[in-house]
């Protein structure tokens, strides 16, 4: 069983769900079948909102990095992080460490080349679409993101569940987003969101980025 370190605190309860979820997904008769996870829940990692989109916030990436050295010291042999935002930073901790990170967007793009769909959903972030963090990923793999033409409204949902947790304010954004884009496919791509999947309809084929990445937590940690 290998062990997977955790750069959390982005959002606290995206990453405690994030760890429940592997639980839950993990075939175990006693304490020692579950997956090994080193967990830096590190609440001061800079807003990436700020940086992103205002353009006037400190930049996150020293600080994950600087997490991702400790994972990594502390024995983590691969790393996730359950934020989809954040994974604009994927290149710089991967080239500051010598363990893989389970690059949640990259893995997201396999689950959705699996629809046979080309023109998919993404809810999530507008930082999201504004540092292409999805476009360009899934734009080489011949796949096109169309979004919500409320971008503001997203980030309104995202703070409504970072102050008040789960709430029908932020699901019934959620539901008025997904029904704006009309496409089959849709991506959760906040982990914001995945706390509240349960508000899109089931008529749309969701693709939950959380659950993109337990899965992939739990391969590399049983299959090892």
């Amino acid at each position: 069983m290998r062990t997977v370190g955790i750069l959390g605190g982005m959002g606290p309860e995206a990453t405690v769900d994030l760890m429940r979820r592997v639980i839950a997904g993990t075939p175990a008769q006693d304490d020692a079948d579950h997956v090994p996870l080193i967990v830096d829940q590190n609440t001061q990692v800079p807003s990436r909102i700020a940086h992103l989109i205002d353009g006037t916030g400190e930049d996150p990436g020293p600080v994950l990095i600087a997490m991702a050295q400790r994972l990594e010291a502390a024995g983590a042999q691969a790393l996730a992080m359950p934020c989809n935002t954040a994974h604009h930073y994927a290149e710089q901790i991967e080239e500051a460490v010598g363990i893989p990170l389970l690059n949640m967007v990259e893995l997201t793009v396999t689950e959705a080349e699996k629809t046979g769909e080309t023109v998919i959903g993404l809810l999530g972030s507008p930082a999201i679409k504004t540092a292409r963090i999805y476009a360009d990923a899934f734009g080489a793999h011949g796949l096109r993101m169309v979004y919500p033409a409320d971008q503001e409204a997203m980030l309104t949902a995202i703070r409504q569940i970072k102050t008040h947790g789960p709430n029908e304010t932020s699901a019934s954004i959620l539901r008025a987003a997904s029904d704006s884009m009309d496409t089959p496919v849709q991506i959760l791509a906040c982990t914001e969101f995945s706390l509240i999947a349960d508000a899109l309809p089931d008529r749309i084929t969701t693709i939950d980025t959380l659950d993109v990445l337990t899965g992939a937590i739990i391969r590399f940690a049983t299959e090892g």
